[in-house]
């Protein structure tokens, strides 16, 4: 991992100074990182580890992205960043009081930021977890690389495809290690799954099918003053003004689901909420996960009237040029079933819980793998058939390819791939008529109106050049 040489001075002298006897909390009081004995945690020598930024402390950072990084020794949490201060200091309290439990003393080592900007470019991060909301995922991510940084970003990549196609570049050019958040791929049964398909189990793969919710609609909410502690105008980012409502945002008191998840100003809702979790698992069995269809068509029920306007109740469909029909709608289990012409393999989370208020309450399925026959199951993969990338826990493949410097099992063409897909398949929605997508030159032939939906008008001034 590299580091620049004023970072490593402030290193050895924090260090020098506790050697010498002076306290943890003195050499933090005199604005050095937060340096703690290596027995506190581990054998991981504080000079040596993961110095980690969160950038956007919400709900799912706060439940997924901080613990996934603090439960390793081999990384610190060092910064936290939001738009709301709120949110920030409930971020630094959480943050600390972890590792104040972990050390078995007060620990005060957390700084806290409101413009990203400022934390990137600080030398005592050296990679950083983004978790704010879709429209900024891109721009962040972007500047976090050419800034130096590895990056782990929450799904999906982008708020479109012409964003995707930017990052993409962006950490090519770089060389930084990129992780998407799509855990489903450190989950054995998916990994598994995509083993059977791609060895021939079922036969030749014909359809695949994804169970995957809408949203319900809302009705209209009353303009409200925006709440001091929160950077309104910035928090919109690159899309139009809009007069603010906490339920646009996120809540002022807790840390329940989100409104903006139910905004297409911010997102194109379910079929890229989860559905960039589930395309892409798809795709891994598909071995379509560097490309993507060539026919996207389908329908769906869109809220007439209110706040919250993503899809509700839909049904689209695609095929790629491999002949695979894909069909996405909420009238499947919540999963994806392979279905070839020797049998089918059916996967899910399982009865994985997730925040009470998201559409998906509780994964129904009890069974996160099941299959048209038992023995489809118990095949063992053999030594010369395909065995795909193995990682049991999704944070630590992202920590541990920063010290390898090797690839990570989510990296970033195949999170654009499969965040564009499901973009795709919501251009569908709206268009309402059979897409033709070129894959290649990521554009819809022959279409001028649907390639004016690879982009969207960007705000002055955050937008990605």
């Amino acid at each position: 991992m590299s580091s620049s040489s004023g970072r490593e001075i402030s290193r050895r002298k924090a260090l020098q100074l506790a050697a010498g006897g002076v306290g943890a909390s003195s050499v933090l009081a005199a604005g050095f990182p937060a340096i703690v004995p290596a027995s506190a945690f581990g054998a991981t020598a504080p000079s040596n580890r993961i110095q980690v930024g969160a950038i956007g402390t919400g709900r799912i950072s706060r439940a997924h992205d901080m613990p996934g990084i603090w439960q390793y020794d081999q990384a610190q949490i060092v910064a936290v960043c939001d738009l709301d201060s709120r949110r920030v200091e409930h971020a630094k309290t959480l943050v600390n009081g972890y590792y104040g439990k972990k050390t078995g003393k007060p620990f005060d080592g957390v700084t806290g930021y409101h413009d990203y900007k400022e934390l990137l470019a600080s030398q005592d991060v050296d990679a950083v977890v983004i978790s704010t909301p879709d429209h900024w995922h891109a721009l962040v991510a972007i500047a976090a690389v050419e800034a130096g940084k590895d990056v782990y970003l929450q799904k999906p990549a982008s708020l479109t495809i012409a964003e995707g196609r930017a990052l993409s570049d962006a950490v090519h050019r770089s060389g930084r290690i990129f992780q998407i958040g799509s855990q489903q791929r450190s989950a054995a049964q998916f990994r598994f799954a995509a083993e059977l398909v791609r060895n021939g189990r079922i036969g030749q793969l014909k359809t695949v099918y994804i169970g995957l919710p809408g949203d319900p609609g809302a009705d209209a909410e009353p303009e409200m003053p925006v709440p001091s502690n929160l950077d309104y105008e910035k928090w919109l980012g690159s899309t139009p003004w809009a007069y603010y409502t906490e339920k646009r945002v996120h809540p002022q008191e807790g840390y329940g689901r989100p409104g903006w998840l139910r905004c297409e100003q911010f997102g194109a809702g379910m079929i890229t909420g989860w559905g960039a979790h589930h395309v892409d698992s798809a795709h891994w069995g598909m071995d379509t996960e560097y490309t993507g269809p060539v026919e996207v068509w389908g329908t769906a029920e869109f809220p007439t009237h209110g706040l919250w306007n993503v899809h509700g109740p839909f049904r689209t469909e695609a095929v790629y040029a491999n002949g695979v029909h894909m069909i996405i709608s909420g009238d499947f289990p919540n999963g994806i079933k392979f279905e070839g012409t020797e049998g089918w393999v059916f996967v899910s989370r399982g009865n994985e819980a997730v925040t009470s208020s998201d559409p998906v309450a509780k994964l129904k399925d009890a069974e996160a793998l099941s299959a048209s026959d038992p023995k489809i199951l118990s095949s063992v993969i053999g030594p010369d058939e395909i065995h795909l990338y193995v990682s049991t826990e999704h944070h630590g493949n992202w920590l541990d390819c920063i010290k390898s410097r090797k690839p990570t099992i989510a990296p970033v063409e195949v999170a654009h791939r499969s965040c564009s897909a499901c973009l795709l398949h919501h251009m569908a929605m709206k268009m309402k008529r059979k897409l033709y997508w070129d894959p290649w030159k990521e554009r819809f032939k022959n279409d001028d109106e649907a390639n004016a939906m690879l982009s969207r008008p960007q705000r002055w001034p955050y937008m990605i050049s």
